[in-house]
């Protein structure tokens, strides 16, 4: 059974390029959000195995909606990314309940598997 995913990004361009390249290594998009909010409401109703995050949204910021997402009864894993690289930011995902970080150029499903338990 694939690896299911909930992908949290507010340009449809990614969203849409990370969804043909996951579905192409075998994960199984679920879903898509535009905003934090979205985002935490897509992860209740559809329970994802992964939640692809990014770190800045128009609402809020990934850490947060990481932290609300992490805070529900058996969570999915969540997987922040940004575009922009910074060695603080995975030991800042995973502080507020994330897996960890991949920036958006080094995205791959080895490399949200790498993540996974």
């Amino acid at each position: 059974m694939a690896t299911t995913v909930l992908i949290v990004d507010d340009h449809s361009a990614f969203r849409s390029r990370a969804k043909r390249m996951l579905e192409a290594e075998g994960f199984e998009v679920v879903g898509e959000a535009a905003d934090g909010a979205s985002g935490v409401d897509a992860a209740k109703r559809l329970a994802p195995d992964v939640v692809l995050l990014d770190l800045q949204l128009p609402d809020t910021t990934g850490f947060d909606v990481a932290e609300a997402i992490s805070a529900e009864a058996a969570p999915p894993a969540v997987v922040i990314t940004s575009t922009r690289e910074n060695d603080d930011y995975d030991d800042r995902a995973r502080r507020c309940g994330a897996r960890g970080f991949v920036s958006k150029a080094e995205l791959s499903g080895a490399a949200i598997e790498e993540l996974l338990p």
